[in-house]
């Protein structure tokens, strides 16, 4: 089947084109409605349906005599372990796990956070809690306590289940401490916490609420799979909004499995005994996405990798991994591989390794720059695929699916919209622009399946957020173009969000924060381009009168601020403190003039800003040495 043909199908008869595919799945009941409205009046898909994504994910393989094939792979270098699970061993401790929860009280619609490192029993909770009937929330292990807070008072979970530590390189750090703060700040407490121990760091329990694993596993029966609703919730998960408050991104069951079981075949070409590994978390949608439910739903092997690119221990890591599994098609993000090229340009490790498996290799999660891109592929000879999606969507928007016939690979771009999604460019006005116009990108509604039906229990939210500035189509907050042939350039966000290293963090957030300090008057926080991260944010603060502090100290303190309450990974090591903020006459702090000028682009200061002599103060900041060499290189 072409692509051409698949696309057109699935925008001319979008109802046929999705039944089709989900015959592929194993039902309790069939769908009484492919497309359709819920009571609030949002789009649905397969309504009436009924299944199971844990049934889909290992049962079914069972049934189909896949049971002793592996369905896990788990390579830790940090920890020197190496482990692998079959499609039945994986079911029965599954069972275990969600009988351990039900002993505890969890069952249907009942919600359970998830805050884990890379280990195989994150996977296990994840699709125990699908067996259940549960809705699980995986918070990222590297989130500080105050963001752990904030999402378990909105899902507001029966059990929470963590771990002792995660290791970052040879960084060991303490998750137990870090979710006893969070559960003490949280207006919602849990009834138990289930500890993973891991001989790296003791975890102090706290009597009455906190279990071990193997205590939760002692004496439990092995759970059924309950039959749920397709429109019913699979999983929350957590995105960074404008407003600084967490977006609830709810995913269904129905769709998901739909859209991700053709996704495997389709885009990354791949089937039931291939091996696929997405080098991510399993704390972001990737690792939601295509580590756990997208590999199992095809009867792939999945890997499951506790290290890094480089220092785990060394630059041909991937291509270790890659040799060693047998891996036919890999994902990771671009920042990977810039710190691969960075500790080996010549990509001199990769010679030590057999990737003759190799077919395909994709990458998401920001833009690929074009020199990483033609570094990547003249090192490899074979196709290395950009592709763009949002945790929103769940699964590609735009490709170049390797199961669909490759498309001609065109530097700079993510492709071609793959089935399901029609992709416009629009202007301010709603008007779709001509090929090469920069724009807002946009997609026709109804989305696809897997996409994000709703924001969890905030219907109006997501209306707001997503459905309201262009009626008729959801809109991506990410702003791009479109060449003469439909290729889509994805140029970066045009909200208050910025992506470092992959992870969507927003601006205003980190903004509230910093306001927060007794010093600070005011402040604006930027993303600016870093060759590694993609980007970085840096801050600008005007200092309260008659603050006691020298500015260097304030500097320090908001950066440990920043790390405190939302993460390391946040990456905000650069703040100024400055006498004033550039603003145009009305109040509007020019974030969009000040990023340019960071990032050493063109601009062209509004003739309603304020007082221009504020430009040349920012620009004095980002010389000085507080704002780092980065943006001395620039301005």
């Amino acid at each position: 089947m072409s692509y051409k043909t698949e696309y057109v199908k699935s925008i001319e008869t979008p109802e046929l084109f999705w039944s089709n595919a989900a015959k592929d799945l194993d039902w309790f009941e069939q769908p009484k409605e492919i497309l359709g409205r819920d009571e609030n009046g949002l789009s649905r898909w397969f309504i009436g349906g009924k299944l199971n994504t844990s049934h889909l994910c290992l049962d079914r393989h069972i049934e189909l005599g896949r049971g002793d094939r592996i369905a896990v792979y788990y390579d830790s270098p940090v920890t020197n372990t190496k482990k692998s699970f079959t499609y039945l061993a994986l079911r029965d401790l599954t069972a275990r796990f969600a009988g351990g929860l039900a002993r505890l009280g969890v069952g249907k619609g009942d919600r359970v956070v998830i805050y884990m490192p890379m280990v195989p029993e994150a996977v296990i909770a994840m699709l125990a809690c699908a067996r259940l009937g549960a809705i699980h929330s995986v918070v990222f292990g590297g989130f500080a306590a105050n963001e752990l807070a904030v999402r378990i008072d909105d899902a507001k979970p029966k059990v929470i289940v963590s771990a002792s530590c995660g290791i970052e390189f040879d960084r060991v750090i303490k998750y137990k401490p870090l979710l006893d703060r969070a559960i003490e700040r949280a207006a919602h407490k849990p009834d138990h916490c289930v500890i993973l121990p891991r001989p790296q760091a003791e975890a102090e329990m706290t009597p009455g609420r906190d279990l071990t694993w193997d205590e939760t596993l002692a004496g439990a029966e092995p759970a059924d799979c309950v039959p749920v609703e397709a429109t019913d919730p699979l999983y929350i998960l957590y995105t960074s909004g404008t407003t600084g408050r967490p977006k609830g991104i709810v995913r269904d069951n129905g769709g998901h499995a739909a859209a991700l079981k053709y996704s495997m075949s389709a885009i990354y070409g791949v089937g039931p005994g291939d091996v696929f590994w997405a080098a991510s978390d399993v704390g972001w949608v990737v690792g939601h996405s295509y580590i756990v439910y997208g590999p199992l739903l095809a009867g792939c092997s999945t890997i499951l990798f506790e290290g890094k690119p480089v220092r785990t221990p060394d630059a041909g890591t991937f291509w270790r991994v890659m040799s060693e599994y047998r891996v036919k098609s890999f994902f990771t993000a671009p920042t990977a591989f810039r710190a691969v090229k960075k500790e080996d340009p010549e990509g001199s490790f990769i010679s030590r390794y057999d990737l003759s498996n190799l077919k395909y290799v994709f990458l998401a999660g920001e833009r690929l720059d074009p020199p990483t891109y033609h570094w990547l592929s003249d090192l490899l000879d074979r196709p290395v695929i950009d592709h763009w999606w949002q945790t929103e969507t769940g699964w590609p928007v735009a490709a170049n699916p390797a199961g669909l016939g490759l498309a001609p690979i065109r530097p700079g771009s993510a492709s071609l919209p793959m089935p399901g999604f029609e992709v416009k460019v629009l202007d301010q006005d709603g008007n779709e622009l001509p090929p090469g116009r920069y724009g807002d990108i946009a997609i026709k509604t109804p989305l696809p399946p897997g996409c994000l039906p709703t924001l969890y229990q905030d219907d109006e939210r997501f209306r707001d957020a997503y459905l309201s500035r262009y009626p008729g189509f959801y809109l991506t907050g990410d702003g791009g173009f479109a060449d003469q042939d439909g290729y889509l350039f994805i140029m970066g966000r045009t909200d208050d969000v910025i992506n470092v290293s992959g992870h969507r963090l927003s601006t205003g957030e980190i903004e509230e924060l910093i306001a927060k300090h007794p010093a600070v008057a005011e402040c604006a926080v930027i993303g600016m381009a870093d060759e590694l991260r993609g980007q970085v944010p840096a801050g600008f603060v005007v200092l309260k009168d008659g603050a006691e502090l020298p500015p260097e100290q304030i500097e320090r303190e908001l950066i440990a601020m920043v790390r405190e309450e939302i993460g390391a990974f946040a990456c905000f090591k650069q703040a100024a403190v400055v006498d004033r903020l550039p603003k145009t006459r009305s109040g509007k702090i020019l974030r969009g003039v000040m990023r340019k000028m960071a990032d050493g682009d063109r601009f062209t200061a509004p003739s309603t800003i304020d007082d221009m002599s504020t430009l040349e103060e920012i620009k004095d900041a980002m010389r000085c040495n507080h704002i780092g060499r980065a943006f001395v290189e620039r301005v």
